[in-house]
């Protein structure tokens, strides 16, 4: 299923932990290899998120990448994204799925087995489970959740499940002998001196180009 998605890694964006501009962050680790981006800056109004999407949305379709919105289908619709990310206070799933167009592409963030298996009938495509380690980004969501649990999330649906939170290329084997499909990384990425270099160090680990 994730060859269906044409990713196993998705970078989420968070331009307060980038160096120069998230735009310059974005186009660095699109020409390395980076097949998915989700765009996720929670503090911009509308337009200002918007004006942000269109320029993500050009680099993404440069470089035949995936581009997806957090929260906001309004604004992936607008920009032509491939998709919007629903998080917990989003509109649910299945209002989501009928106001989408056809191949849009609805991801969805989960904390738990009944999460992931509640998601699944309501027409979510991927899921993001976590946090699966330690991170400074996701612990207002919780104790990390570990790779146990992981395991068990994978094997309740049939989706891809993608593994966020405190992920690194060191430990991306553990995660996929844990179920994981792919991963989502935040800081690993964009808090890296060289943001391209570490997308390669992420692929190179994945197994995928």
């Amino acid at each position: 299923m994730v060859d269906q998605l044409g990713f196993s890694l998705c970078l989420v964006t968070d331009r307060s932990v980038v160096t120069g501009t998230l735009e310059e962050a974005v186009e660095q680790c699109l020409a390395a290899g980076l097949r998915a981006v989700q765009l996720r800056e929670k503090d911009l109004g509308p337009r200002d998120l918007l004006a942000l999407a269109r320029k993500v949305r050009e680099s993404t379709s440069r470089h035949g990448a995936r581009l997806f919105v957090n929260d906001r289908a309004d604004v992936a619709l607008a920009v032509g994204a491939d998709g919007v990310h629903r998080a917990e206070t989003s509109l649910p799933i299945s209002m989501l799925r009928s106001i989408s167009p056809p191949g849009f592409l609805i991801g969805a963030s989960v904390h738990s087995v009944a999460d992931a298996r509640a998601a699944e009938p309501e027409g979510a495509d991927f899921l993001f489970f976590g946090p699966i380690y330690d991170t400074p980004s996701k612990r207002r969501y919780g104790p990390p959740q570990g790779l146990a649990v992981l395991e068990r999330v994978a094997s309740a649906v049939r989706l891809p499940v993608f593994a966020i939170g405190g992920v690194t290329p060191a430990r991306v084997a553990e995660l996929k002998r844990a179920g994981a499909s792919g991963v989502a990384t935040i800081g690993a990425v964009l808090g890296a001196e060289r943001p391209g270099d570490a997308v390669k160090a992420f692929l190179d680990a994945l197994g995928r180009s």
